[in-house]
């Protein structure tokens, strides 16, 4: 089972991002805000991130910079959710070293084969889905 850790504040978002991906069978974990969620990647080491670039305490640059900076986390594919227009997403998720871009509201019947894609092997750093 493949671990993903969603970094995220709003809490409508994290249930939809739970459910649609729990039953697909992904465990899911937590973090509200960006402190939290570099201390979780660190002790959880998850298969994939899942990032809201707009944090109420460390904008997600900041929090993209930190994780690719550890390690055992460097290679995990770190995607940013975020409700930025299309083409400013995609800049600033290239820019800040995340592995693509989802942008909200997520496309429900879409986001498990999105996910997939970010987990397969040989996804290379700023590729946009």
């Amino acid at each position: 089972m493949k671990t993903i850790l969603q970094i995220e504040d709003n809490e409508a978002n994290r249930i939809l991002t739970e459910r649609v991906l729990e039953r697909h069978g992904y465990r899911l974990l937590h973090a509200a805000d960006g402190e939290t969620g570099v201390t979780m990647a660190i002790e959880e080491q998850p298969d994939l991130i899942l990032l809201d670039m707009g944090l109420p305490d460390i904008d997600g640059q900041t929090v993209v910079s930190l994780l690719r900076q550890i390690p055992e986390l460097k290679n995990v594919p770190i995607v940013a959710i975020t409700a930025w227009p299309r083409e400013i997403a995609e800049e600033m998720a290239k820019r800040y070293g995340c592995n693509g871009c989802i942008i909200k509201p997520i496309d429900v019947p879409r986001f498990p084969a999105q996910i997939a894609n970010f987990l397969a092997s040989g996804v290379p750093p700023n590729e946009t889905r």
